[in-house]
């Protein structure tokens, strides 16, 4: 008898613990959170949405492709970085090719020659963020090096003068976080909005 209420008084003792954590931390500590992001950082809690004429286009945290209808990469855009899962979040993820895997060379040798021809320049001029993907697949930034290479394509497929896309590079280059974590970059997303600001 002694022992069932002993158990019977740890089991009340455990569910009343439980029923405390889940309140805290399971409910309380999740809504804290959800409510200091939309305080402090609202855009980066509602997903860091971009707007064209009042309508959602994409996220500047997620890249995306930008192609003509029958595939080919659109020359009046800027591009991205390649995505091992064509940009898809659900197959988001890197190839898992090594640096010493035949098939990876391959495809750097290839599309570093896909992108020379794209942009007419030399191969050796195209970066290496051009022809490898990033480890999610879906990065939406591009370097400064791989956006000042397709400037002058994108002024010939605009009919812009190259100085002024050369500028809006420049404007939205972004440095290192904190000045010395990670490295320059322009987001795509937005830098290819504003292009299509341009003439609006």
């Amino acid at each position: 008898m002694k022992l069932s209420t002993s158990i019977l008084r740890q089991l009340w003792t455990a569910a009343r613990a439980m029923a405390l954590l889940v309140a805290l931390l399971g409910i309380a500590y999740p809504l804290a959170v959800a409510a200091a992001g939309q305080v402090v950082f609202p855009a980066q809690a509602n997903g860091s949405l971009l707007e064209h004429h009042g309508q959602s286009v994409g996220s500047a945290l997620i890249g995306q492709a930008y192609l003509e209808p029958d595939g080919s990469p659109d020359p009046r855009y800027f591009q991205p970085r390649p995505s091992a899962g064509d940009f898809d979040a659900l197959a988001s993820g890197g190839s898992n090719l090594g640096p010493n895997d035949a098939e990876f060379t391959t495809q750097i040798t290839e599309r570093r020659a896909q992108i020379a021809q794209f942009n007419g320049v030399p191969a050796a001029q195209v970066p290496a963020d051009a022809v490898t993907a990033s480890f999610s697949g879906l990065d939406p930034d591009i370097s400064p090096d791989y956006a000042q290479l397709q400037v002058n394509r994108v002024a010939a497929a605009r009919a812009l003068n190259p100085a002024q896309v050369q500028e809006l590079v420049h404007s939205l280059t972004k440095g290192p976080d904190a000045g010395f974590l990670g490295a320059g970059r322009v987001n795509v997303l937005e830098l290819n909005l504003q292009l299509d600001a341009i003439k609006e």
